[in-house]
């Protein structure tokens, strides 16, 4: 849970000082507040969670490090489990 909530907040920092504006913002910002409450592992949860951040802010270049670091700390939960 450290290194997701460390990824979340670079993550959150550095949309913030984005100042570029883009269509989907407020849901980048929605599922980063989702992953920062997270206080368990739930992992569809979270795979949820940054399937949505990633969707938001996918196109912008300037954020990629910060998805990336994000994507790795969910991967660390292992996979989601199929339904």
């Amino acid at each position: 849970m450290t290194e997701l909530r460390s990824a979340v907040a670079r993550l959150r920092r550095q949309l913030a000082a984005h100042r570029a504006e883009f269509r989907d913002r407020s849901i980048a910002e929605e599922a980063l507040a989702t992953l920062a409450a997270a206080d368990r592992p739930d992992v569809p949860m979270l795979r949820r969670s940054l399937l949505l951040v990633a969707g938001a802010i996918g196109s912008v270049s300037a954020l990629g490090d910060g998805l990336r670091q994000l994507r790795e700390a969910v991967d660390l939960f292992g996979v989601s489990p199929r339904a």
